[in-house]
């Protein structure tokens, strides 16, 4: 009896914040750590003069398609992630970031960055069958 009652007692108890140790990431926030914070940084906070701010940025807060399309194509400096990402991962991440540092934007689909994809490689075939 013991026993069972501890053991509903431990289960029922807050989860207790260890110093130093961390809770596993979610999905779009390991990806993030994986491809992005070496520039970003895992603060949303950049590099200044480098890189890019994303905690309160309005690129990142306003409509999908403008922060969708810049992580699938890049931008200045920023490699393209068309071919490094499914659409999965990149909506994971860009979820991320829309909900993280304090930012508060809604989620991206991964059908969304299928759509948004699909619409950057249109436009890129366009530009390219132009005479320079």
């Amino acid at each position: 009896m013991r026993k069972v009652l501890f053991a509903a007692a431990v289960a029922a108890a807050p989860v207790l914040m260890l110093p130093g140790v961390a809770l596993a990431a979610g999905p779009g926030e390991a990806l993030f750590n994986d491809n992005c914070a070496a520039c970003h940084q895992r603060t949303g906070l950049g590099v200044r003069g480098a890189f890019p701010p994303l905690a309160g940025s309005k690129l990142v807060v306003g409509p999908p398609a403008g922060v969708a399309t810049t992580v699938l194509v890049g931008r200045g400096g920023m490699p393209a992630f068309k071919s490094e990402l499914t659409d999965q991962q990149l909506a994971a991440i860009l979820t991320h970031i829309r909900s993280s540092w304090g930012n508060k934007a809604g989620p991206i689909k991964a059908t969304e960055v299928a759509a948004f994809r699909s619409r950057a490689s249109a436009t890129a075939q366009t530009r390219s069958l132009q005479a320079h």
